[in-house]
This record gives C-alpha cells, structure tokens and sequence, in this order.
C-alpha cells in the first residue's frame, strides 16, 4: 500500500468514526462500535471498513445493517471532509479479532491460573 493510500485509510477511518459517533441517529447501531481497519482499492474507488462491535450476534447483525442502511449517508460526508476528488464506495465487514483476542488472552489467564494452583 502506497503512503498516500495510507493516509488516505486513516483519514478515511478517523473522519467515520467521528461521523459514527456523533451523527448518525440510528437506533440499531451500537455505542460500542468502533472502526479497526481502512482498507482502499489502488484507485480508491472502493474500501473495505472493518468494524468491532461488542455484544451479541443480534447486536451485531443490527449494527452491520444499520452501517449499511447510512453508508450513503457516511459518504456524502466524507466527501465533504476529504480534500479527495472521488470519495470510495463503502463496504462495512465485521472484524472479529478484538474478541478474539480476548478469548485468548482470557485462556492464557486460566492456563496460567491451573499452572499455579498445581505447584
């Protein structure tokens, strides 16, 4: 990934989360959600945001079709924010590997737990 396209993703991530967090009123998208990864097309016409979510499969479900249902909504504001001449078609996914991370991390911790009680 070039510098610019980097930029660009990060900008790109900074300016969604805001626009998630102080703009967008639907009711089905959880307050614990956040935007772990942009990544863009060479010709930025098309970009893949990862979403975390923390909840259950149905709070998920709902926030990933809610971020969905706004993605006009998200765009027509980048392209107000961003100094880029065609703002990328969004495709919102959902990124799993928090909670991944946390369920090892938690199984590390008992592991460690039954290796000390056994000495």
């Amino acid at each position: 990934m070039s510098i610019k396209n980097e930029r660009v993703a990060e900008e790109i991530k900074r300016d969604i989360g805001i626009i998630i967090k102080n703009e967008l009123k639907d009711p089905r998208i959880s307050e614990l959600c956040s935007i772990t990864k942009v990544k863009l097309s060479n010709d930025f016409s098309y970009s893949k945001i990862f979403v975390s979510v923390y909840g259950d499969e149905v709070v998920k479900t709902n926030t990933l079709q809610g971020l969905k249902n706004a993605s006009g909504y998200i765009r027509r504001e980048l392209s107000k924010r961003l100094k880029i001449k065609h703002v990328p078609e969004i495709n919102f996914i959902l990124d799993d590997s928090i909670e991944s991370g946390i369920r090892i991390s938690k199984i590390i911790d008992e592991l460690k737990e039954k290796e000390n009680d056994s000495k």
